[in-house]
């Protein structure tokens, strides 16, 4: 049964996925219904953490709107995700930033990762 449900996930899986980690500033592009339209909706933030792995993979992303935090979590292979576009890598030394939901303005700001 075990290895069904391997085939299974396996085939759920998008051919491609970029390459990115917790602390980077990135553009999520996702399928919105609003309706009978269909229309892509661009959430730009830093990721705050990636949860689990396979199908079942999911990101954080947090932006402040408004004065307001808003975090939005997607599967990392659901259709709904249409593309992820990397703005700018962030150097970070945890796996989950839980602590930036505290601070508010430059003190929420990661630092960029120069290669």
């Amino acid at each position: 049964m075990n290895q069904i449900i391997k085939n299974i996930e396996a085939a759920q899986l998008k051919a491609e996925v970029t390459d990115f980690n917790v602390g980077d500033t990135i553009k999520v592009y996702a399928k919105v219904k609003e309706g009978n339209r269909e229309r892509t909706q661009v959430f730009e933030g830093t990721v705050l953490k990636r949860q689990n792995g396979g199908a079942r993979e999911t990101f954080t992303v947090r932006k402040n709107s408004n004065g307001v935090g808003v975090e939005k979590t997607w599967p990392l292979h659901s259709p709904i995700v249409e593309k992820i576009e990397i703005v700018r890598r962030g150097k970070v030394r945890r796996a989950k930033l839980n602590y930036l939901r505290k601070r508010v303005g430059k003190a929420a700001k990661v630092k960029e990762l120069v290669r």
